[in-house]
């Protein structure tokens, strides 16, 4: 697949500061996403083209669904709980209580429908004082990392087996053997680091194939991953800087990218929200406290 055969929609007529965490909706057959700086959270209808948006008292780094239609949505001082309905936000847990300067980032449902969420320095020091976290319905929060400075990349494989995590500052892709019954982590192995021109890894997801997807944030690219650690296929975008890939549509096989403001390539460009077909699946994602049949 190159660049020239991708037929690209481009879904937003407005700007995104930091695009990011699109999350397909087979129920409403929607997409949802975020710009962090806004901050806000988005809910687009692909086929109406119908958007809605709620904004949020501070940076939103990431986002799951609940069963009962509400989201759990990660916030500078904590995980809450988010209505829709009523735009109320109800307080679950705090991670990193007492860390100045950190802010929870990226965060995805995981097959055994907790919330995993990594945290970053968001500070100009950049410096590895972040981790990684398991959160509950139940209140539970369990630190599974350390020593990380933006933690990014959660994406888990279609038969729920194995669990991707990338730092975007360290630059490395990491797998563990998951076991979803439980949400043990185990068995942690670095498949590769990723150079500038690879593409630093960002936002990622999992394709029906057992495939990582990963924004590469620094190059316009999307790489196609092998659980060896293989890029396998390249793809450019047509944006400066793609920050997460999402599968969706009715089939699963329309990959949604979001991306961030960059002046990458020169003059600036705004962050947005693009989509395009591809020929495989990709892997159904949980949602809070919901596992996933695998």
């Amino acid at each position: 697949m190159t660049k020239e055969t991708l037929q690209i929609e481009r879904l937003i007529d407005f700007p995104l500061g930091v695009g990011e965490g699109p999350l397909w909706d087979a129920a409403s057959q929607s997409l949802y996403f975020i710009d962090i700086l806004a901050p806000a959270l988005f809910r687009l209808n692909p086929a109406t083209k119908a958007l809605q948006r709620w904004d949020m008292p501070s940076k939103i780094g990431s986002f799951g669904l609940c069963p009962d239609g509400r989201a759990v949505v990660a916030l500078v001082d904590g995980v809450y709980y988010f209505d829709f309905a009523t735009k109320k936000l109800d307080f679950l847990v705090n991670p990193e209580p007492g860390i100045e300067g950190n802010r929870l980032n990226d965060g995805k449902i995981g097959p055994d429908g907790y919330f995993w969420i990594g945290s970053m320095d968001d500070r100009p020091e950049k410096e590895p004082r972040a981790g990684l976290y398991r959160v509950g319905p139940d209140k539970s929060c369990t630190k599974l990392l350390d020593g990380l400075i933006v933690s990014n990349g959660l994406a888990w494989s279609a038969d729920g087996r194995t669990m991707f995590h990338s730092d975007s500052r360290h630059r490395f892709i990491q797998t563990f053997d998951f076991d979803a019954k439980t949400g043990a982590a185990t068995n942690k192995r670095v498949i590769r680091i990723m150079s500038d021109e690879d593409g630093r890894p960002d936002g990622a997801a999992c394709d029906a194939e057992g495939f990582y997807w990963s924004a590469g944030v620094s190059a316009g690219v999307l790489n196609r991953i092998a659980p060896d650690g293989t890029i396998v296929k390249r793809i450019p975008v047509p944006v400066a800087a793609p920050t997460m890939p999402c599968f969706g549509g009715p089939d699963l096989k329309t990959l949604y990218v979001t991306s961030l403001t960059s002046d990458r390539l020169g003059p600036k460009e705004s962050g947005t929200l693009i989509s395009f077909r591809v020929d495989v699946p990709g892997a159904p994602i949980a949602r809070f406290g919901e596992p996933l049949k695998v």
